[in-house]
């Protein structure tokens, strides 16, 4: 298992952690309301693991290919783009994703991510729907108390298991390269 992947089952723990609050607070006798911003920064926390995998993924496995290079201008030129370019890496979506381990690490690693019906396609679009739902859950808050809520509890779980399995996926990816 890559640093990067123990990260991301650490980080994770911090979303799984507050969908237990929501589910204490839901569950308590005589609230108002449910406490639907818990499922939000659940949400929220879940993307941002993801997103630090895929930094932390890409700068572990590189560090390690130019580790004969260490010390010269190459090596330190390669790492200051990316470097810089992590600086501007906030919205880790399919197409993102991609276009980082391609022009770091020369892989595709969306290629492998075949594990909902062999359709990789498939998980790029459930990514790309998660990272819309973050950026919801980001900049829109409810102010409707009747609205629906942006993620369900059940939506949350689904979310929670998507990410496992990506990171899972991702990480092999890495290693089979």
């Amino acid at each position: 298992m890559s640093k990067a992947r123990d990260h991301f089952e650490n980080a994770i723990q911090d979303a799984e952690r507050i969908l237990q609050a929501y589910d204490h607070l839901n569950q308590m006798e005589g609230r108002e309301r449910e406490p639907e911003e818990l499922k939000r920064a659940a949400l929220i926390m879940t993307l941002t693991a993801w997103e630090t995998y895929v930094e932390d993924a890409i700068e572990e496995r590189l560090t390690a290919d130019l580790r004969t290079l260490e010390g010269s201008k190459v090596a330190n030129f390669i790492k200051s783009t990316l470097e810089n370019e992590l600086k501007w890496f906030n919205t880790p979506n399919s197409k993102n994703t991609k276009g980082m381990f391609e022009r770091f690490l020369h892989q595709d690693v969306t290629e492998k991510w075949t594990w909902i019906d062999g359709d990789a396609d498939q998980a790029r679009s459930k990514l790309n729907q998660w990272i819309k739902k973050r950026g919801e859950a980001v900049h829109r808050s409810i102010n409707d108390t009747q609205a629906t809520h942006l993620v369900s509890r059940p939506d949350m779980k689904k979310c929670l298991i998507f990410f496992k399995k990506l990171v899972e996926t991702t990480d092999l990816a890495i290693d089979q390269s």
